[in-house]
């Protein structure tokens, strides 16, 4: 065996390095993790500002330069700590070494030639008891790292906030705001809609670094994405347009059915088959899988079957301060699917539980919960919390045990888009919801989080300069933030993650790069010699062009002659006498008079009137010997004798 390897060796030392089977060099994760990296640069705002939502984050950098755009996070002080030292417990006070020696104390009597071997002895103290002694269990921390209980408090509050904000990708591809954001339970596929009309899929494992859709599906010509829902099983998903129907798709982006349009000349909406305006919201059942909530513009709340696409099952009209119809802007199920919330056009709050015998009447009633449009309800898990988001620029909180005052409002959220959401963080410690941008402002779209149990605000974090935030979702199995962005030109979904807290999703395409080209992808464009041959792929020839062509042909082009108004000549006859050569020549016979245009009609037709009273010919002789002689009754009027 080893002449076997020494003539191996041999031979191969004959061949370049380059010969054979290279094995491919793999960028390391952390180089691949930098590329997405968000900019490093962050604010910590006082205890004062977080505790005002409308204050504005700080627009100036370390460097003293004014940034028109806030920092990328602008956090309170507990979460800023935790996320520069995730276990801030382990580095030992005074280390300058990079954590290098990292559990050790360094003692001036240490022999620096000595070489160490296995784990670091533990640190010497003058309370130690004595070498002879055996230490059973692991050493005891340094006498200056012994944590209390208000240090633990404090560990447990900075990894209270640890949100994943230090890479960034974005899913382009829409050419207006996304409207609409889905993600299935398991983490894998991503659902966008928008306001192009068009709902792209995404796939975190199919997908690599160039963050391409999948497929690309039109749901209703003309009409835009209102909202997307994955059912709880994640094998079909819902989607819901300006349209009235609202349609059912696949996995895979297949046309399952539509529901049926109700009809329109119907005034009273539970006798309609289904919504006759277009929709405003939708979502899955939490927990049944064939069982969908949609509402509309057309005032009713309607709950469906998927199984049976004609018919529905419940028709719920929402209470209102005035007679008409009022919209319905947004619905929303709790965690088990037995309570319903809707938000009503004049600014109500109506909750509806699931029971037997229920109907349309609503069990909570909030007449005036917001100043103007709701656009985004969620319920908490524990159903003690209703969160409320509007166009008059608030976010509400309120209590479900006793809804008549709000327990928080949260102003200074400016909101133009009736899909702006609000998400909960997986523990429901926080709440997090989207900003639009306002004429003259620079601080753009922004993703505010606000602490759930003191009801204040902890921080902003800004996801684009020139986009407004519209829908934000917090994945618990990712641990990461998705956020939806647009503006009339453009539209995308930024993915905020952290490559230490975060598992799966971004960071399996992130660090997928592309397939380099091969000699097998090549294919060879065909010559065209004759593109436009058949009419079929022919243009059509602008109005213009048109006629240019016309006026190049003879016979189109040629002017038609005028009509002779005078006498005939040239072969051609006049139109005094005739247009035709038959008339002329029986006008110039005098078989043809014509004298009715010269003769008065009155007097045409009394001049028979002698001789038809002389000698009658058609109805006269047939009543001459039995009817008597006509006597006419004299006029008895003055005005007649006169």
């Amino acid at each position: 065996m080893e002449d076997e390897a020494e003539i191996y060796d041999g031979i191969r030392a004959q061949f370049p390095l380059s010969f054979g089977k290279q094995s491919k060099s793999q960028t390391p994760l952390e180089l691949i993790h930098n590329a997405t990296r968000r900019s490093t640069t962050v604010s910590a705002e006082s205890d004062a500002a977080n505790s005002e939502p409308g204050l504005k984050p700080s627009t100036s950098n370390s460097d003293g330069r004014n940034n028109a755009f806030p920092s990328p996070s602008s956090f309170s002080k507990a979460w800023l700590e935790s996320a520069r030292k995730p276990n801030p417990k382990a580095k030992i006070g005074g280390d300058s070494d990079g954590g290098r020696n990292q559990g050790r104390m360094i003692d001036d009597n240490d022999d620096d030639d000595g070489l160490e071997i296995g784990p670091p002895r533990p640190p010497l103290d003058g309370d130690a008891e004595d070498d002879d002694e055996p230490v059973v269990g692991p050493p005891r921390p340094p006498s200056g790292q012994i944590e209390t209980d208000s240090d633990v408090d404090e560990e447990d509050k900075d990894d209270m906030f640890r949100i994943p904000l230090s890479n960034e990708i974005v899913l382009k591809g829409h050419t207006k705001v996304v409207s609409a954001l889905a993600v299935d339970h398991s983490g894998s596929r991503v659902l966008s809609g928008s306001y192009d009309y068009t709902v792209k899929m995404y796939d975190f494992q199919g997908m690599n670094a160039r963050l391409q859709s999948f497929r690309q599906i039109e749901p209703f010509e003309g009409h835009q994405i209102r909202g997307l829902s994955w059912s709880p099983t994640s094998d079909r998903f819902l989607c819901v347009t300006g349209s009235a129907q609202a349609k059912i798709y696949d996995r895979d982006g297949l046309t399952l059915g539509e529901f049926v349009k109700g009809d329109m000349y119907i005034r009273d909406l539970k006798n309609t088959k289904g919504h006759i305006s277009g929709l405003t919201c939708g979502e899955w059942h939490p927990k049944t899988k064939e069982t969908i909530l949609t509402s509309s513009e057309d005032g009713s709340i309607r709950i469906w079957d998927v199984n049976d696409f004609k018919s529905q099952k419940q028709v719920i009209k929402p209470k209102l301060s005035r007679p008409g119809r009022v919209p319905i802007t947004t619905c929303s199920w709790n965690r088990e699917g037995k309570i319903i919330a809707g938000g009503v056009g004049d600014g109500s709050i109506q909750i509806w539980n699931i029971k037997a015998g229920w109907g349309s009447r609503p069990d909570i009633y909030v007449g005036s919960g917001h100043k103007d449009d709701i656009t985004g309800l969620k319920f908490s898990s524990d159903e003690l919390i209703l969160l409320s988001r509007s166009f008059d620029g608030s976010l509400k909180v309120w209590d479900l045990r006793k809804m008549k005052d709000a327990l928080q409002v949260f102003d200074g959220l400016p909101n133009h888009y009736a899909q702006t959401n609000i998400a909960f963080s997986p523990d429901e410690q926080l709440l997090l919801t989207g900003t639009s941008i306002e004429k003259g402002s620079t601080t753009g779209g922004l993703v505010c989080f606000y602490d759930r149990r003191k009801l204040e605000l902890v921080g902003r974090v800004g996801i684009s300069s020139t986009s407004s935030v519209v829908q934000c979702a917090w994945h618990p199995r990712l641990n990461q933030i998705l956020a939806t962005v647009g503006h009339k030109h453009e539209g995308g979904t930024h993915i905020l993650y952290n490559p230490d807290i975060s598992e799966r999703g971004a960071l399996v395409c992130a660090a997928r790069a592309p397939r380099k080209q091969s000699v097998d992808d090549f294919h060879a464009q065909p010559v065209i010699h004759n593109p436009h041959a058949l009419p079929l792929f022919r243009d059509n020839p602008s109005r213009k062009r048109q006629r240019e062509k016309i006026l190049k042909d003879p016979l189109k082009s040629h002017k038609p002659e005028v009509p002779i108004t005078g006498p005939g000549h040239g072969g051609r006859v006049g139109s005094t006498k005739g247009s035709l050569l038959t008339q002329y020549l029986l006008k110039q016979g005098g078989l043809i008079k014509e004298t009715w245009m010269e003769e008065d009609p009155r007097e045409a037709i009394l001049k028979y009137a002698d001789v038809a009273a002389k000698d009658p010919k058609f109805i006269a002789p047939a009543y001459a010997q039995t009817q008597p002689e006509a006597v006419f009754a004299k006029s008895d009027s003055e005005d007649e004798e006169k």
